[in-house]
């Protein structure tokens, strides 16, 4: 039986911390729904009602384009191990750019000043429910370790490559919907 909670329990927030990956969804009002798979080790409890994660570059940027024109964004952790329960966490989303005076502040705060290789952005959820559920359906699976794989990639570019990976990639959402970054870039190196 799911139940309802307003903001974050510290049991809520022992199960998070517990967890290896979480998923994030997202949705503008017309067009695809996006679900991507995160690193919990990015994921920072910043209070009862706030979460935020430092994102990594990637193939595309679906959750800043959709957090730009709608901003629902639902973050769901499920326990593969030990005692099953599903977690989500709803609410409204929104982008800080990375260089921007939010972001380094943030990042200092919260993240203790560190970027990973290849850091893009945080997204900072503000939570107006958190919902859990038996999680009686998800199987279990043992953790064998992370993949290095995108962290590998990131650190072999350099800033400019960086960049331009963004400016290929990542300026608007597979139907079509701008991302913001472009802009959030120019406006952190005016």
């Amino acid at each position: 039986m799911a139940k309802r909670f307003p903001a974050l329990e510290a049991a809520h927030t022992e199960f998070i911390l517990k967890q290896r990956i979480f998923f994030t969804g997202s949705a503008a009002r017309e067009g695809r729904v996006n679900v991507s798979p995160k690193d919990v080790a990015a994921l920072r409890i910043l209070g009862a009602n706030r979460v935020a994660y430092l994102d990594q570059t990637g193939s595309g940027n679906e959750t800043a384009a959709h957090l730009r024109a709608h901003g629902r964004l639902t973050l769901m952790f499920c326990a593969f191990e030990g005692p099953p329960m599903i977690l989500r966490l709803y609410g409204q989303g929104k982008v800080l750019a990375r260089g921007s005076v939010a972001y380094r502040e943030l990042l200092q705060a919260a993240f203790d000043g560190e970027e990973r290789p290849g850091a893009r952005q945080i997204v900072i959820l503000d939570v107006d429910l958190v919902l859990t559920s038996c999680g009686y359906g998800v199987p279990l699976f043992d953790y064998a370790g992370e993949r290095p794989t995108l962290t590998r990639w990131a650190a072999s570019k350099s800033e400019a490559e960086l960049a331009e990976h963004r400016g290929e990639k990542n300026v608007s959402s597979i139907d079509g919907f701008p991302t913001g970054i472009q802009e959030s870039h120019e406006q952190a190196h005016a």
